[in-house]
């Protein structure tokens, strides 16, 4: 083990699953899918009805209640985004028992808290009130609301945090490439502490049909729960979904000296550009084992040390195929050895914040020895016949290190190596 590694000491989820650790954790293991039909909006006219959608405290003793995450006045100047963030972000602090007394503890926790897209849903409904009412109608939050830094501004904002403060807008890489640009702060000494991750809401009737012209999202509406089906040779597309994923890390050091629980260590970090396509990658997968290859550089470890793979599988052919190609490209013929799943067939795809939810998914595996199953996968491709992609409910494996991946439109690749702290 590196003599002091970067530690995870605190994790907030808000998915489609629920929100809070355990309880998605339970939800995740018992097989349970977070998919079901829109009703936030019209969708007669669209291709696809279904999304993965964080229900409301209304409606499920584990939804979100907005109002115990900020103030009904502040919450107009805030758009969902940032509000699952908010109260992901709540968890994880809480977790950790982070709440910083001193102005020099304040000046070195970082905010980092990436996004794929952004207040979309507020760009598309302010453009409507535009055209039908005017310029004078719009409100003069529009901007703060949907600007991709206004998450971890927010947030930054609610603790006083005054470290360095980030946001990537990479796709569906954007969740994990928080978490590895906010290692690297750490790593550098600019800060101590870093809340990182992803958080995402663009379940948006203008998403929808961008993603259906693409020939991208399932249009299984009538069977919800079995639409996401990563690696199955009958899937029919991703899931568009929504939620957040952060987390609270430091070095081992300093999570001793103040008397936190490390939960994990993230032990290998390693991004790549395809430089390829604009929403593919390449067959072979070279772009994405690039990544992998550099987060077990990361590591220091060897491929026959990862006892289990969270892989980014989307449930869309291009991108499954060319994730198993990049891993077959790096692990060779151990790769059989390895169990694979994709929780996005139980969450859907969040997009910017798919990669860092994955992450505490990982982690949780790690930590627990239940490796979390590939939901609605029957057969797969005749050319991973003899890959593990952990079908029906999961199991039970006590594992030392984990790889977690996310790939993003554009070329972008993040990738993640894991480690016990046992």
């Amino acid at each position: 083990m590196k003599q002091d590694p970067i530690v995870v000491t605190g994790m907030g989820l808000v998915t489609p699953l629920g929100c809070g650790v355990m309880e998605v954790w339970e939800r995740l293991l018992a097989g349970k899918s977070g998919v079901r039909q829109i009703e936030r909006f019209t969708v007669d006219d669209l291709q696809t009805t279904i999304a993965g959608l964080v229900p409301s405290s209304l409606e499920d003793d584990c939804g979100l209640d907005p109002d115990r995450v900020i103030s009904k006045k502040d919450r107009k100047k805030i758009d969902l985004f940032t509000l699952y963030a908010l109260a992901a972000a709540e968890e994880a602090l809480s977790q950790a028992g982070w709440r910083p007394e001193t102005q020099e503890q304040l000046d070195r926790t970082a905010t980092i808290i990436g996004t794929g897209i952004g207040g979309f849903p507020v760009v598309t409904a302010a453009l409507h009130t535009l055209d039908t009412k005017g310029p004078r109608r719009i409100s003069p939050f529009v901007v703060p609301q949907f600007l991709g830094n206004l998450a971890a501004g927010n947030v930054s904002i609610k603790y006083g945090f005054r470290g360095p403060i980030g946001a990537p807008v990479t796709a569906c890489a954007a969740g994990l490439q928080g978490i590895g640009d906010g290692m690297r702060i750490i790593s550098s000494g600019e800060a101590d502490v870093a809340v990182v991750g992803g958080t995402e809401a663009c379940i948006d009737r203008l998403a929808l049909a961008g993603f259906n012209a693409a020939r991208a999202l399932s249009t299984d509406n009538d069977n919800p729960q079995t639409a996401s089906r990563p690696y199955d040779k009958s899937r029919s597309g991703f899931v568009l979904s929504e939620g957040a994923g952060l987390l609270v890390i430091e070095k081992m050091s300093h999570a001793i000296n103040r008397g936190a629980t490390p939960l994990v260590i993230l032990e290998g970090y390693g991004t790549s550009a395809d430089a390829y396509h604009l929403t593919a990658g390449p067959e072979d997968g070279a772009g994405a084992a690039l990544a992998i290859r550099r987060a077990l550089t990361g590591a220091e470890c060897d491929t026959e040390e990862i006892g289990y793979i969270n892989g980014h599988a989307t449930s869309t052919s291009v991108g499954d195929a060319g994730e198993i190609a990049a891993l077959r490209s790096v692990f060779s013929e151990t790769l059989p050895k390895v169990p694979i799943s994709s929780t996005k067939s139980a969450t859907g795809h969040l997009l910017g914040a798919a990669g860092s939810v994955e992450v505490i998914f990982t982690s949780l595996a790690t930590i627990t020895g239940s490796l979390p199953a590939t939901l609605n996968f029957r057969q797969g491709d005749l050319d991973t016949k003899d890959l593990d992609f952990i079908p029906d409910l999961g199991r039970k494996k006590s594992i030392e290190r984990a790889l977690c991946n996310a790939f993003g439109f554009g070329g972008v690749n993040a990738c993640l190596v894991i480690k016990s702290v046992n």
